[in-house]
């Protein structure tokens, strides 16, 4: 009886830790990037706890300037402590976040990088909140109006980005081991990858448009560039490496280009994953709350409009200005001109209660 209470024992610890084990074990991971000034994150030192999906949405929440969820717990907290600095004034209210499936690691330049594990397969939410928040689409399809020509420009436009050359159907772009990847548009699957490379960059670019647009408003939304890039899946497994580097160094000029549009004020998190579907963040919100691209040119042309009648408003308050200053100057020099040629004789007023013998 003892030795049958004891093998049941035994076997249920054992069951627990496996699940246990296979809780912990890595999915993915997620790095996040910023400038090399530093003023946003913590340094990299040493190894750190792994990440859950929900604290990566607190996360991005937080350099957003919005209060993470409510449910957020203290041992996430401690976590997001370990990755952000403490300053809750001091945040940059622009992200780039990108969600990728297909990869379980990366390695991307920037001037502060922070890798972390993500454990887990749980999806999370990220509220955003009325139209506080400008959310930029990144992995958008191409217009069904794109006819073939369209898209060798939009090929092109990737190929001139990258460094490398698009003719006859081929895309050819450089490894840093001097060979080049080519990638050939009559197989599907690198077609695909290759359009989802130039959706990701005509993204960002038309992002960068949208921050200066919005760079003489007087209050400035937070602004959220997002994608999810799901491209890897299909291409064959000679292609992964080269395809991985091609994707790393799409993403360090994509962030270095925000990175001098923002003026240093973005921070980047990559979402890598091993399996679709794994780890999945969302962004939730009502669709009056959700700026379109409707709203954004109304924003543009509003915002010219008020940008010429502050203009107008400065040009009269500085010629009002120039006037006033300038009969004052008259004034003064007629006053100072007028005592010196007062005649020499006692004034009735100054004299009037003096008495004379």
């Amino acid at each position: 009886m003892a030795t049958r209470l004891f093998l049941n024992s035994f076997a249920l610890l054992l069951i627990s830790s496996l699940c246990l084990k296979a809780t912990a074990e890595s999915s993915g991971s997620v790095v996040f990037l910023e400038g090399p000034s530093g003023k946003y994150l913590r340094n990299q030192d040493g190894e750190r706890r792994p990440i859950l999906s929900s604290e990566i949405a607190g996360a991005v929440s937080i350099l957003l300037g919005i209060s993470p969820s409510s449910s957020f717990s203290p041992d996430s907290s401690s976590k997001l402590n370990e990755v952000l600095t403490p300053n809750p004034f001091y945040r940059p209210h622009a992200v780039f976040f990108v969600q990728v499936d297909g990869l379980d690691d990366m390695k991307i330049k920037a001037g502060n990088v922070l890798k972390d594990n993500v454990v887990g397969a749980s999806k999370a939410e990220i509220q955003l909140p009325g139209d506080d928040v400008l959310v930029t689409r990144v992995d958008e399809s191409l217009d069904s109006e794109c006819n073939s020509a369209c898209l060798d420009d939009q090929l092109t436009n990737l190929a001139n980005f990258l460094d490398g050359s698009y003719s006859d159907g081929k895309l050819s772009l450089p490894l840093s081991s001097g060979a080049s990847l080519d990638l050939h548009l009559s197989k599907e699957a690198e077609l695909e990858f290759a359009v989802s490379l130039s959706q990701l960059v005509r993204g960002v670019k038309r992002a960068v448009q949208f921050h200066q647009d919005l760079s003489n408003a007087v209050i400035k939304p937070s602004e959220l560039i997002t994608g999810h890039f799901t491209a890897f899946k299909g291409l064959e497994e000679k292609y992964t490496e080269n395809a991985n580097e091609i994707f790393e160094t799409t993403l360090s000029k994509l962030f270095d280009l925000l990175h001098q549009s923002y003026e240093g004020e973005i921070v980047g998190v990559i979402v890598s994953n091993k399996e679709a579907a794994t780890n999945k963040i969302e962004m939730t919100s009502s669709p009056k709350m959700m700026m379109s691209l409707r709203f954004l040119e109304e924003t543009s042309s509003s915002s010219d409009n008020s940008t010429i009648a502050e203009k107008e408003v400065k040009l009269v308050r500085k010629t009002l200005a120039w006037i006033t200053g300038i009969i004052l100057l008259v004034s003064t020099i007629m006053g100072v001109c007028m005592l010196m040629n007062m005649p020499i004789t006692r004034d009735t007023l100054l004299y009037s209660n003096v008495k004379l013998d």
